[in-house]
């Protein structure tokens, strides 16, 4: 505040005035309220505050430290394993933690992979910088092995799997991007708090809407070239959701969808499913990860600095990576997760397809934050590698350092993502920010996102490029962004319209965050009135643990009520009135 009215002082003394405020004509203030509008093509912007550890609504935690360790001479896998391990079998606390793994400072060499597949350990050191915490990635054994995975050691859970008899189709005639209710034929197998999956199949009428993905035909003078156009079944669309609330067979959802399900051109559907092998509230923090390597184009190396599989309320908090060949930080079935304050930096390869990508959203990845990141010298720094089961994923306030390709939606229908306040620098080619159709780049690629958002970046208005396409049945958006250039023909002469463009190189664009808008406004709706409830207007209160699992229900009658909690902690209350659901974070 106080520098904001120095500059001020300043401008006015220069007789020069402050910029100018400006509002979005989809997203704007009536009176203290952000509103939604309506483009032009009656599409809402989504709302991405759910992105994030536990949804956004719990801050990280500090997991207190049960076990240190400094580095031995030689090989450090086996010790730092058996380190963790020994956290792992520790009793979990109410909040579903088991305890860190302290690293002291100083050089882990490690030959081999470091596994943390158990719920609630944290693995932390002394510091990302030279004289912190390194674990160094020596050898290729195995070939372009994984350094450090958080979660599932080898399987990807994502609910492919279903519970027997919980299948129920959607019967609303059309749910929106943003929507966070849908009807369902018959909700009384559901309970409030249960995990569900929102499957929209991949038919040959919906194929037909988005005119196969995109993806031309192959040349008829060329026989030999591949048809890479999708087919039925290829790219269904997958939400994993919480049931926050049920009315009759209506449910109301955890957090939205990211793109509109059309029954009469796909009948969607939703299901408990198996999630046997999902781990939950693991992290690192504080540590360097060091790729040993020749340099140049080697790639006998180890290939993922970390990678987070089949986990929910994981975090990365204040670590480095150098020297991978595909990515500092792979997600993979990984959702409701925080990475912030992360570097991943010079990768090691050769600069071609499926490598370098810094930070890298990949198959089923939804609803994570990468928050304040820095990445350097990579292919695509920020990027959805997933495909339609990839969705709502925030890129806040990062800086993308001397990118070789373009930060991007990369493939097959990715939805909802949002760069929020994203900056390109040192900038070696034009093309460097893109939501658009990749055509029959990599396998078929085609439409590489829908429903997207470039909000208040700026990629160079002297020189940078922002390619933003418009898909068939959905829409890209680029909201007060600075660039030389916003073009519906990035890389390509195809016919594609281009998408909303709004304030291009206007400074002054509020809110200047969107994600953050959206998140201060929907706290603030979460918060619960201080009026005492009445027996005319009773509300349900439920009880849940952090990670979303329900252990008592009750309606409340009166402001005063005896409340039995098993354990001193932390949990979520739900108040839910014919009108309004409301959650409150509660530490006892």
């Amino acid at each position: 505040m106080r520098k904001r009215v120095i500059i001020l002082f300043l401008l006015a003394a220069m007789g020069l005035s402050p910029i100018a405020a400006w509002q979005s004509a989809l997203f704007r203030s009536e009176q203290g309220t952000w509103c939604y509008y309506p483009d032009p093509d009656g599409f809402l912007l989504p709302d991405f505050s759910h992105a994030g550890y536990h949804g956004a609504d719990l801050d990280l935690p500090d997991v207190p430290t049960v076990k240190t360790i400094s580095p031995i001479a030689g090989d450090n896998t086996a010790h730092i394993q058996a380190a963790i391990d020994s956290v792992g079998v520790l009793p979990l606390d109410a909040m579903g933690h088991r305890g860190a793994l302290l690293l002291r400072a100083g050089r882990y060499p490690v030959s081999g992979t470091i596994y943390v597949p158990y719920d609630g350990v944290v693995l932390r050191g002394e510091g990302d910088e030279e004289d912190g915490t390194i674990i160094y990635a020596t050898g290729d054994t195995p070939h372009q092995r994984d350094v450090v995975v958080i979660g599932n050691s080898s399987t990807r859970v994502w609910g492919g799997s279903e519970k027997a008899g919980t299948r129920q189709d959607i019967i609303s005639s059309m749910v929106m991007p943003g929507q966070t209710t849908i009807t369902v034929a018959d909700a009384s197998s559901y309970h409030v708090g249960d995990e569900i999956i929102i499957f929209h199949p991949c038919t040959s009428a919906w194929l037909t809407a988005i005119d196969s993905g995109g993806v031309p035909y192959p040349d008829p003078s060329a026989p030999e070239e591949a048809d890479e156009r999708w087919s039925e079944g290829d790219y269904p669309i997958t939400y994993h959701r919480y049931i926050r609330q049920i009315i009759g067979n209506q449910l109301t959802l955890d957090a939205p969808v990211f793109y509109t399900l059309n029954r009469s051109i796909s009948q969607s559907y939703v299901y408990i499913p198996k999630m046997t092998g999902t781990y939950r509230e693991s992290a690192i923090e504080d540590l360097r990860i060091e790729i040993e390597s020749n340099g140049g184009t080697d790639e006998n190396h180890a290939w993922q600095a970390v990678r987070f599989r089949s986990i929910e309320n994981a975090w990365a908090l204040r670590c480095t990576f150098v020297g991978f060949g595909q990515s500092g930080i792979i997600t993979e079935a990984c959702r409701r997760s925080t990475f912030r304050e992360c570097q991943a930096l010079d990768p090691v390869g050769i600069v071609t397809g499926e490598r370098m990508y810094n930070f890298n959203t990949y198959l089923h990845t939804q609803l994570c934050l990468f928050q304040d990141c820095y990445a350097r010298n990579g292919r695509h720094h920020y990027i959805s590698n997933g495909t339609s089961g990839t969705s709502g994923n925030v890129f806040l306030h990062c800086v993308s350092d001397g990118v070789q390709n373009a930060n991007e939606g990369h493939r097959a229908w990715t939805q909802g993502m949002l760069y929020d306040g994203h900056q390109e620098i040192n900038l070696r080619r034009q093309f460097v920010l893109g939501l658009y159709n990749r055509v029959a780049m990599g396998t078929g690629h085609g439409w590489s996102a829908a429903h997207s958002v470039l909000w208040n970046c700026d990629v160079d208005e002297a020189y940078g490029t922002i390619g933003l396409q418009k898909p068939p049945t959905a829409q890209n958006y680029a909201i007060g962004c600075h660039a030389k250039k916003i073009t519906g023909k990035p890389v390509n002469a195809s016919d594609f319209p281009i998408g909303y463009v709004e304030g291009q190189n206007t400074d002054g664009l509020e809110p200047a965050s969107l994600y953050l808008a959206q998140l201060l406004q929907r706290h603030a709706d979460d918060t619960p009135t201080a009026a005492p409830p009445t027996a005319d207007y009773p509300r349900i209160v439920s009880l849940y643990t952090v990670d979303g699992r329900m252990l008592a229900q009750w309606t409340e009658h009166s402001a005063e009520q005896t409340i039995s909690f098993p354990i001193h902690g932390c949990y979520i209350l739900r108040y839910t009135t014919p009108d309004k659901t409301v959650i409150k974070k509660q530490i006892l």
